[in-house]
């Protein structure tokens, strides 16, 4: 789906913005269902300096290039001052503007480590920046997507932007379960890798969480992830997902269910 939206929308916008736009926007959403809520939040803003500069360059016709320093504030106030009539849609002038901000505020301000309540806000802090990045993406690809593509096949991209959908992995106290059960072996094998990132899993750890059906063809499995499809790396004791592997799950959205 990410080729998809870099088509929706590099005719209109800058081809080097639309990439920055959803390496970030990927690299966001990988932290997340990983578990790395604070590096999510940072990545975040990192998708902010490039929605600001496409806003920037609908408005102006140009944009501060990556790298320099961009006066949000300033923009979001000619963004707002924008005329109603004649001018650019509300989501572009307002409503996309304020929904950046509040990325930026929340991983600018908030500072777990000084809370005094004693209570970790990762967790509803990174929920909320993955929703706000989901809606901007798909309030751009319903703005920007012709003539690239038909308005069928921008709604689809939209709805499956928006559609609340959970990790396909969930940990309880270490034992990773995997919670589709459509999954193949070897795609079960994946996102397992995925979800424990660069840290890697143990032989035995897999095999712990892996079905009885795979239990009986781990060495099928492994030769066709690693040998066949270069997916994983295997070392003496530890597994690890390939950067080849991660951008297939990535792109198959199996992490989701």
């Amino acid at each position: 789906m990410i080729e998809e939206m870099r088509q929706a929308l590099a005719l209109r916008r800058d081809p080097k913005l639309v990439d920055e736009l959803l390496l970030a926007y990927q690299e966001a959403k990988s932290e997340f269902y990983r578990g790395g809520l604070r590096l999510q939040a940072v990545e975040g803003g990192r998708f902010c300096e490039a929605a600001f500069r496409l806003l920037q360059e609908e408005a102006t016709g140009s944009f501060v290039p990556l790298g320099g320093s961009l006066k949000t504030d300033e923009l979001i106030k000619l963004l707002a001052s924008l005329p109603k009539n004649g001018g650019p849609p509300a989501s572009i002038r307002l409503h996309i503007p304020r929904s950046l901000r509040v990325v930026y505020d929340i991983r600018n301000n908030r500072d777990t480590a000084h809370l005094a309540d004693g209570i970790d806000p990762n967790l509803q802090d990174a929920t909320l920046v993955v929703g706000v990045l989901d809606w901007v993406l798909a309030e751009f690809i319903r703005l920007w997507h012709m003539p690239t593509i038909s308005a069928d096949e921008a709604q689809r991209i939209v709805r499956d932007l928006v559609t609340r959908r959970a990790p396909v992995v969930e940990d309880f106290h270490g034992f990773l379960k995997v919670l589709d059960p459509t999954l193949s072996h070897g795609q079960h094998m994946l996102v397992l890798l995925y979800h424990c990132g660069s840290m890697g899993a143990t032989r035995d750890q897999l095999r712990e969480w892996s079905t009885p059906a795979m239990r009986k063809n781990m060495s099928r499995i492994y030769f066709r992830l690693e040998r066949e499809l270069n997916y994983i790396h295997r070392g003496p004791d530890c597994v690890w997902i390939t950067q080849r592997g991660i951008e297939y799950v990535d792109e198959s959205g199996i992490m989701l269910r």
